[in-house]
């Protein structure tokens, strides 16, 4: 499934939607600009959905993942499908795997050797 977006005479990396971020959004931030937006504490929002607010803190700022169980209690709370969480999640595992040189040269190495066989 190829999910660039093509647009005829574009080169397809010059469209932005193709553009992968220089530096990768955690989702953590997004879920602090939501709280922001609904004037809303950390505290409150980890109350309301029976998680400790360090936990909670951790996710804003970027040292803990949104997993199936958070992402469920987002939307719940917010309104925001929990899918949506997930997928940004994914997205930005992604973008760190792919910025990791040592990983990337594993992967090729992996790659040329699927190649032969």
């Amino acid at each position: 499934m190829n999910n660039m977006t093509n647009l005829p005479e574009i080169e397809p990396s010059m469209i932005a939607n193709n553009l992968t971020p220089f530096e990768p959004t955690h989702p953590g931030s997004l879920i602090r600009e939501e709280l922001e937006e609904r004037k809303m504490t950390q505290a409150r929002l980890a109350q309301q959905i029976g998680v400790s607010p360090s936990f909670l803190n951790e996710v804003v700022n970027g040292k803990r993942a949104v997993n199936t169980e958070l992402a469920l209690l987002l939307e719940a709370a917010l309104g925001i499908a929990a899918h949506i969480w997930l997928d940004l999640q994914a997205d930005y595992n992604m973008q760190i795997a792919k910025s990791d040189a040592s990983f990337m040269s594993k992967l090729a190495h992996i790659r040329r050797i699927a190649a032969v066989l």
